[in-house]
Parts: C-alpha cells; structure tokens; sequence
C-alpha cells in the first residue's frame, strides 16, 4: 500500500514529532483527558431529599446503637446451654446466633450509614492535585490543615446535628460489646462460689449406694463419700453442683479430736468435710486412718481431719471447710446448714 492510499489524517505530522531511526515519536502519546463536568445530585438541589437522606442515616445509627443494646442483653440473659431451632441452619446455640446477629447488625449499620452519607449529602466535587515531594514544605502543610478544614464543612457535620449525634451514638455503643465479653475473664461478684446445695435438713447421700447414711454406716477408719439430697447425676449442671458440695465423711473417737469447734458440728465423733482441696480444687480421695490425715493426689497437699482439717503439709492455703451435721427423728444424719465458708480454692473476691 502506498501512502497516497493511507487517509491523510492516520499520516504522522511531521511538525510536533522528534524522528529516531526514521521512525516517527509523538511528544504526548497519552494526552490528558481531564475531568468530566461534575453532576449534582438531587440532593445537592433539593434540601427535602437531604433530609431524607439525613434521616436515613440517623435510622441507620440509631438502628446500630439498638442492636448492641440487644447484643448485651442477649449475653447476660440467655442461657449458653439453650439450644433452638432456626431455619435453614437446624438446631443451633441461642446465645451464639443472638450475639452474632446483633453485633453483625451493629457493625453492618454503622457502615452502611456512613457509606449513605458520603454518597448522598458528603460533597462529591473531585479535585485534581499535583504530585508533591514527601517532605512537604510549610505552605502544604498549611494547605493540607485548610483541605481538612473544607471538608470537615463540606460534610455537613456541623449543619446536621441529627446525623452527628446519632453516629457518635453508634460508635460509642459498639465498644461496650467488647466490654461486656471481657465477663467472661470471671465470675461476677456474686454468691455462686460462697454458697453449695446443702441446707438444713438435707440428708447425706452415699455417692455409692445413692442411700441416706445413718450413723451406724460409719464405721470408725473409713472414708465415705456423700452428697446433698435432691442432687441427681442426671441434672444437666450435677458436675457443677458436685464440685462445690461433694463431702467425705470419716469416723473418729470423740476423744481423738482436737478442736472443740469440729467437735461440736460432729455427730457421735462423725465429721464430715468438704472433698475439694482448697489448693487448686482436686478432688480428695486418700485416707490414713491411724493419723487422721487425708492427702490430695494432685500437689499432697495433707490436712488432719481430727485437728478441724488444717493444712500440715503441701501448697494449699487453708483448712477443709466442715459441714456441721445431726441426726433427724428417722436416724438419718442430716446437715444443720450450708458451709461457713467457701469451699475449694481461694478466688479473688473472696473475704
């Protein structure tokens, strides 16, 4: 093909053009298009749409500041072992599809309300900058603090209090999720660790036979386990329950005992004390009937149950806590009353 058949405007201009080896370089191969002409929106021209748009982002924090409300609610009022059926996902954790929902509803609302704002009543000029060193000089950084200034108006936050409130609204909220899980790190200042199942009047149950002891089933040197009527090994939270009121019951000869006070809460030289090592909460189970000592197998931590089971070797801290005891008017050894003091490990809140 010749050039007389090449349209003359595809023909390189031979003004503008630096020539290398015959070949033909153009001075800007890639012009700049520039900006396309900016259209308002109907926000921008109709203050009812603005409000429109302004309420919807109020709708959409208060709608997050809600959700956390339900987020904490749910932790502290539903039970973690409840189990419930959702469709499509079947049987699922209560607590576990509350929580999720709730926060996934706080986190999606305050974002979603954001991005509405920056779309709808946030200004959408676009503003072209040139490329500037790293280090910027003085008149940048005082360029950068108006920029910040301009936008800081052009967002309306000052003008649109509504929105304002109610997004600092949200986000102060959202944290207290986190807050409410640190619940979690412990127990809450309550009376669940200073309290087990027995009463006054409860029967003692041996854990072997699961029959009412009476005094005569005691014999002098042996070591019998008991727990509190009433207490089923079926009862979803018996391990629970067991933990805090398990009892281990030995036979002394009144004489052999040494503290007045165990003594007297002792029934015909029968005492019984809590199970639970009071080191790291083991459960004891080894008996020296000639000393009266019994050992935890965990750290040997020792105590003498004929001397109100205090601490004579090992790491625990302090003694057995004892459960005073009686005989009711069938002959069946019953307890007078809860524990004085807690039972198993020191804990942090404890007096």
């Amino acid at each position: 093909m010749s050039s007389q058949d090449i349209p003359e405007e595809n023909l390189p201009s031979e003004q503008g053009n630096a020539h290398h080896g015959g070949v033909a370089v153009a001075d800007d191969p890639f012009a700049d298009p520039g900006m396309p002409a900016h259209k308002p929106r109907i926000q921008d021209i109709d203050e009812r749409a603005a409000k429109r748009s302004e309420r919807t982002v109020a709708m959409l924090f208060t709608l997050s500041m809600l959700a956390t409300i339900g987020f904490i609610a749910a932790y502290v009022i539903i039970p973690v072992d409840k189990i419930v059926f959702i469709w499509p996902l079947g049987k699922v954790s209560a607590l576990n599809f509350a929580l999720g929902m709730t926060l996934g509803i706080a986190l999606f609302c305050i974002g979603a309300g954001a991005v509405h704002w920056a779309r709808t009543l946030m200004s959408d000029v676009e503003v072209a900058d040139e490329r500037h060193p790293i280090a910027a000089p003085p008149e940048v950084k005082a360029k950068v603090m108006q920029d910040f200034a301009d936008g800081a108006a052009e967002s309306a936050i000052g003008r649109r209090p509504l929105i304002r409130n109610t997004m600092l609204g949200a986000l102060a909220m959202v944290p207290l999720a986190g807050v409410v899980l640190l619940r979690d790190l412990g127990p809450l200042p309550e009376e669940k660790l200073r309290k087990t199942l027995w009463a006054k009047g409860k029967l003692l149950i041996n854990q072997n036979t699961m029959e009412p002891l009476r005094p005569e089933d005691v014999a002098v040197g042996s070591l019998t386990f008991a727990m509190p009527e009433g207490l089923d090994e079926h009862q979803h939270d018996f391990q629970t329950q067991i933990a805090k009121a398990a009892l281990m019951i030995v036979r002394i000869q009144p004489e052999d005992i040494k503290d007045k006070q165990e003594l007297e809460w002792s029934h015909d030289g029968i005492v019984a004390y809590s199970k639970i090592c009071t080191h790291v909460g083991c459960p004891i189970s080894l008996y020296e009937q000639q000393t009266h000592h019994v050992l935890c197998p965990c750290h040997q931590s020792t105590f003498d149950l004929s001397d109100g089971a205090r601490v004579i070797f090992g790491p625990a801290g302090h003694a057995l806590p004892q459960l005073r005891i009686g005989v009711n008017q069938e002959g069946f050894l019953e307890a007078l009353g809860d524990f004085e003091e807690p039972v198993g490990p020191a804990f942090w809140e404890r007096g």
